[in-house]
């Protein structure tokens, strides 16, 4: 196996898990305030990143330079967090998956006006038909939902939270410095993790934790440690591997994977009319594998 095919499976698992999010923040996001939950998911990935970060080698003096960077990243990944919990109280997981995939959309245009990095008309042709497929998803193959715009009030929410999820990329290449990529990642969490005990502490300390179900503590653990530590570790480990155009093709198989994990975790199936847009999310995603 080449080291090509080792990047694709490893974001294919990285594509997998990230569905998991949604579909098991679906089951908990009634039961726990978003903010409250985030700060405690960020507690906990920054501090195994620490430590991975540290048995790694060490960290650098360097990357407690200039802390408002941090600040800045991290109030962009704490939007991009909250709202998606926001929004799973109301949306169901593959829609809310389909606005998912319009970030690379949003990406690409943020990358250009921050960085000034062009995509090709190959990526475009791409990027378009796959958010063609969000939006059929979104509005339940409706042409008269499009037409009005009738938005969800969850898929609206975390509409803004992609926003700040897609700027968070460029953002990052143009603040890098060239820190370790794990000790930057912690220190991002690690703001988070203040930005969001200062927002919201009357949250966290009024919440009784030991009263959740065990679905938040599924969750949690599942979101602070699977898909927020290991998708991070895969994340570096393709990136070496594959163009970064491949890499951000796997965003377009996260609602195939939601409705699997629907599947699985016996919450049924999607309406058969958004299964055109779950396809063109994937032909999009054959696209831009084959460049």
């Amino acid at each position: 196996m080449n080291e090509a095919t080792r990047g694709h499976l490893a974001m294919l698992c990285f594509s997998a898990l990230v569905a998991g999010s949604f579909s098991l923040g679906g089951m908990a996001a009634p039961h726990v305030d978003p903010a409250a939950l985030t700060a405690v998911r960020f507690a906990i990935a920054g501090l195994v990143l620490w430590a991975v970060a540290w048995a790694a080698g060490g960290v650098e003096r360097s990357v407690f330079a200039a802390p408002w960077r941090y600040g800045l990243l991290a109030g962009l990944f704490a939007l991009y967090f909250v709202t998606m919990f926001e929004g799973l109280k109301t949306a169901h997981p593959v829609s809310m998956s389909a606005v998912f995939t319009l970030n690379p959309a949003l990406t690409a245009v943020f990358g250009f006006l921050i960085v000034r990095q062009v995509t090709s008309g190959w990526m475009a042709l791409a990027i378009a038909l796959g958010g063609c497929g969000a939006l059929w998803v979104i509005f339940d193959g409706s042409p008269a939902a499009l037409r009005v715009f009738e938005v969800g009030r969850g898929e609206t929410i975390y509409f803004w939270g992609c926003i700040g999820h897609a700027l968070y990329s460029p953002l990052l290449r143009k603040l890098s410095r060239g820190e370790p990529a794990l000790a930057f990642t912690a220190m991002v969490l690690s703001a988070g993790t203040l930005l969001l005990a200062v927002w919201a502490w009357p949250q966290l300390v009024s919440t009784d934790w030991t009263a959740l179900p065990g679905i938040v503590w599924i969750t949690l653990i599942y979101i602070a440690l699977p898909a927020t530590a290991v998708t991070f570790l895969i994340l570096r480990y393709a990136t070496l591997r594959l163009p970064s155009a491949k890499v951000m093709a796997y965003t377009y198989l996260t609602p195939s994977w939601v409705i699997l994990w629907e599947l699985v975790l016996g919450r049924g199936v999607p309406q058969v009319i958004v299964l055109p847009g779950v396809a063109l999310t994937a032909l999009a995603l054959l696209m831009l594998l084959r460049e």
